[in-house]
């Protein structure tokens, strides 16, 4: 079989190898068909082993049997998703994972870590159901792209992943049907969009196109929401799934693709899946009051939960924090507030715009990798820009009796500042632009 471990190979084994490959690729065409034996070999001597990295705590389990690969988005950078995957996640209350979380993680540029062992079970499902199959994690291979549920996945990390995908089915015997996403296995308790155990309580890896790794369609059906062990998940449905005439799909939860805004059509369900009603889902109200989720059941209710609404996922910072950062027009990126949590479905326009420590500025269009994003860039969500002021074109007249407002920011190099904290305009620097924000709706 093709290996992904390390090891010193003798003479003799590397003759094996190489003829149990070429067994394969005369067994299974599809192998050799879009890479080569080169290829193949390349892939493979360029994993990166992180596995030293693992949690000494995380204790090793052999998996008896493999039926599934799994995917997912791990909605986090790079260095944060290797940070989670081995070490384990941190939780406010004091609660730490022991890492495990994944066997390989794909960066956007493709590089790929081998995190664990192929051999050994990954904890990277959680509550999960397959074909009548709970405990998915028990049964299948992890594999993390980094990157976010709401961003397209790159042609790099879609290179790889094919790739890794065409060896480990060789491995264990599989298919393409057998490559599924966590979303399509991961399962919710009942909660108050859905009256039973359903679909949707994961959003990962839902923008996830298998014709772009290789795959053909797969499933037509969830094969559980058929036989009545599950909900349908409209979303779900709407993206992996041909209409399935056997099975109704509750109008519960709809969704506004991309949006973190709570509307008619986009609920804190849609939004944030199973972790809705976790500590670390933060709810921004109109009124400029934070709250987390796991305060909104006991305060003002699910069904009262107002309209524009923002939801901010993965955060363990205090909600005075995430309020602060909601009331000024100059957003900073964290390593808890990302891009798409200050602008949602608008980080990649044009009218969303980045000023990088180094100094340099981008609008949303131009940023190819999220996961080369430095700590620290400062964003402006909804402006229009630059305006250069010069002696004839002044801060006046480019805008108007604006010039002072707060919403008005000013740039210059190792500067961005609102207005209203502009003492004397006659004493700006040369070379100071002017942002304006885009008129509201």
């Amino acid at each position: 079989m093709i290996s992904l471990t390390t090891c010193n190979f003798t003479a003799g084994r590397w003759i094996r190898f190489w003829l149990i490959f070429f067994c394969l690729q005369a067994a299974f065409p599809c192998l050799s068909e879009g890479y080569s034996q080169s290829q193949y070999q390349r892939f493979q001597d360029r994993l990166i082993d992180h596995r030293s990295r693992l949690n000494p705590k995380f204790k090793k389990k052999t998996r008896q049997k493999t039926q599934y690969i799994i995917v997912h988005t791990s909605e986090l950078g790079l260095d944060a998703t290797l940070r989670v995957v081995s070490k384990g996640k941190q939780f406010q209350s004091g609660y730490k994972t022991p890492g495990g979380h994944a066997n390989y993680v794909i960066a956007r540029n493709g590089r790929t870590y081998r995190i664990l062992d192929k051999r050994y079970r990954a904890d990277h499902a959680g509550r999960s159901m397959w074909n009548n199959r709970a405990d998915i994690s028990d049964v299948s291979l992890g594999i993390e792209l980094v990157g976010y549920h709401t961003a397209p996945i790159t042609k790099s990390q879609y290179r790889s992943l094919e790739v890794l995908i065409q060896i480990l089915e060789k491995v264990y015997g599989l298919k393409d049907q057998d490559v599924l996403t966590h979303s399509q296995v991961a399962y919710g308790k009942p909660n108050p969009w859905f009256k039973k155990n359903h679909r949707g309580r994961k959003r990962c890896a839902k923008n996830f196109i298998r014709a772009k790794a290789g795959l053909d369609k797969g499933w037509r059906y969830d094969p559980d929401v058929r036989a009545g062990r599950l909900m349908a998940d409209p979303t779900l449905v709407g993206v992996f799934y041909a209409p399935d005439l056997k099975v109704p799909v509750p109008l519960a939860a709809p969704r506004e693709f991309g949006s973190n805004i709570i509307s008619a059509t986009n609920s804190a369900w849609a939004i944030a899946g199973g972790d809705y009603d976790e500590k670390t889902t933060a709810y921004l109200l109109p009124n400029g009051r934070t709250l987390p989720g796991d305060r909104i059941s006991k305060t003002i209710g699910w069904a009262h939960l107002p309209l524009n609404t923002k939801v901010i996922l993965n955060q363990d910072v205090e909600a005075a924090v995430i309020q602060i950062q909601a009331q000024t027009p100059v957003k900073i990126i964290s390593s808890n507030m990302t891009a798409w949590s200050h602008a949602g479905a608008a980080y990649q326009e044009d009218t969303t715009l980045y000023f990088l420590p180094s100094g340099r500025v981008y609008p949303g269009s131009k940023i190819s990798d999220w996961d080369d994003l430095p700590l620290e860039t400062r964003m402006l969500v909804g402006y229009k820009g630059p305006f250069s002021i010069t002696l004839a074109q002044t801060a006046y007249k480019i805008a108007g009796q604006r010039y002072k407002a707060p919403e008005t920011i000013y740039y210059w190099p190792g500067t961005l500042t609102t207005g209203d904290k502009i003492i004397d305009f006659k004493d700006l620097p040369k070379g100071v632009h002017i942002y304006l924000p885009l008129p509201l709706k």
